[in-house]
């Protein structure tokens, strides 16, 4: 599609008499809390956000871009690394307002819009000792967690988030409200379950809810980081042969200087083990006990817990307003080399609330085929992530080359893959990583459900060429 009119010189009366939700423009009560997203990297300037308050909306919204072939952002969540939600001169269709959720405890589902974020789903599933599997911060979207995959302490469990779809309600390219099932548009369900937004914009989620809490075991080990390399050859160890219930990030990160923490080790660099066990004995058996058995620990918190307060361990270190870049990769296993990369590097995170931390795959991911949605890295063992995260935009140049080093140097010891939701803007280059093996048919898909590419702020997958 090639775009003819700006949306700064669109007349917006069509689009305003249309919506029941507010269009807002700058210099409009509301338009600042409106722009506003999580990565304060990309603090667009949009020309209008279209608040979108239903289906009807969307379809309004949707139409109103096609007819005049305007560039335009969806913003759900608003919680993403790469600053797709946003955008300068252009119009924002913003779902975040849609938050209804519906739980049904007799068939354990729950119907879910697109603007709700991951605690709130929590919060209305425990009310029913309910889960799916979730993003583990609270304030993630829902929809952008889902329609990349999603991965989260119930992901070795429960499979990732987008396993647990049952259906979805989607505004396509032309306009129309559609349902995509198994039993219904089944080529449209494969590609949106991990596809991200490229096929439309979905507004209803039906999900799979199970029985999970309301109490769990979860906390944190924390080792000083001369002890990391004994450390992560043992947790290695452990998630070999770890039951699917339990999951561990081993995470490093820079400890805040609070009193819950040791002073002598404040803004130090050290490891964490952050566990999450969703069936604990009920002999109270040690289900961690190896990762104790390594000199003496900083930090030892693993305590019986509500679910909900689990879900949210990872809230105090990921609070918007900051600038985020993000780099992964997907590794074949934890070997030495990875290991022996990271900690010659670590040591010089850059930023207050940066980590690094590799997360383990396996038990549910793996028992699902590559091909059976658009996630395709189902035989990863571990995903690696730098997240640098920082407030001064003077240390931009110096936080993101510590990042694309550390990134580079890991390559070597992954597999060329890379979870989709955890790209960065620079690294649109990697998209057919992303998607590996699955990625000529989205290209096909694109072509019959999106051939103008309408939906291309994303991570995009370009339609398959006609001829």
């Amino acid at each position: 599609m090639t775009t003819t009119e700006s949306t700064a010189g669109a007349d917006l009366s069509d689009l305003r008499e249309r919506m029941r939700g507010p269009v807002l423009a700058a210099g409009d009560p509301g338009y600042d809390q409106a722009r506003a997203v999580w990565n304060a990297r990309f603090e667009g300037r949009p020309a209008a956000v279209a608040r979108c308050a239903g289906a009807a909306d969307v379809i309004a919204a949707v139409d109103f871009v096609r007819a005049r072939e305007l560039p335009f952002a969806i913003k759900s969540g608003g919680h993403d690394y790469s600053g797709n939600s946003t955008c300068d001169g252009e119009l924002v269709i913003d779902l975040s307002g849609m938050q209804g959720i519906r739980v049904d405890p007799r068939t354990r589902r729950a119907w879910v819009q697109p603007g709700v974020r991951m605690g709130a789903l929590d919060h209305e599933s425990q009310a029913f000792a309910l889960a799916t599997t979730g993003g583990t911060v609270s304030t993630v979207g829902v929809a952008g967690f889902l329609l990349g995959g999603g991965t989260g302490h119930l992901s070795r469990r429960l499979g990732i988030g987008a396993d647990n779809v049952r259906s979805v309600d989607l505004v396509t390219a032309d306009g129309e409200l559609v349902r995509a099932s198994d039993d219904e548009n089944g080529d449209l369900f494969w590609a949106v379950r991990g596809g991200g937004g490229n096929f439309g914009v979905v507004t209803s989620f039906e999900l799979a809810l199970y029985p999970v809490g309301p109490t769990i075991a979860a906390g944190q080990i924390l080792y000083p980081l001369e002890r990391a390399g004994e450390v992560l050859r043992a947790y290695r160890d452990f998630m070999a042969a770890a039951p699917d219930h339990v999951q561990c990030y081993a995470a490093f990160m820079r400890l805040p200087a609070v009193p819950d923490f040791p002073a002598a080790f404040h803004g130090r660099v050290v490891l964490a083990l952050v566990v999450v066990d969703v069936d604990p004995p009920s002999d109270g058996g040690d289900v961690f006990g190896p990762l104790r058995r390594h000199g003496e620990p900083i930090l030892e918190a693993i305590t019986p817990q509500p679910y909900l307060a689990a879900q949210q361990m990872f809230d105090p270190g990921m609070p918007a307003g900051h600038r985020w870049c993000s780099r992964a990769h997907c590794l074949p296993e934890l070997g030495d080399g990875a290991i022996e990369t990271i900690l010659a590097r670590i040591e010089s995170l850059p930023g207050e609330l940066s980590m690094a931390y590799f997360e383990p795959y396996g038990g549910a991911i793996a028992r699902v085929g590559p091909s059976a949605t658009a996630f395709p890295h189902r035989d990863a063992a571990y995903s690696v992530h730098l997240m640098a995260g920082w407030s001064d935009p003077v240390d931009d140049d110096e936080v993101l080359a510590w990042c694309r080093s550390f990134h580079e140097a890991l390559a070597p010891e992954a597999t060329g893959g890379v979870y989709v939701n955890l790209l960065s803007r620079e690294e649109e280059d990697r998209v057919v990583a992303a998607y590996a093996g699955n990625h000529e048919r989205l290209r096909q898909l694109k072509l019959r459900f999106d051939p103008g590419n309408l939906f291309r702020s994303n991570h995009n997958i370009e339609p398959a060429a006609t001829t």
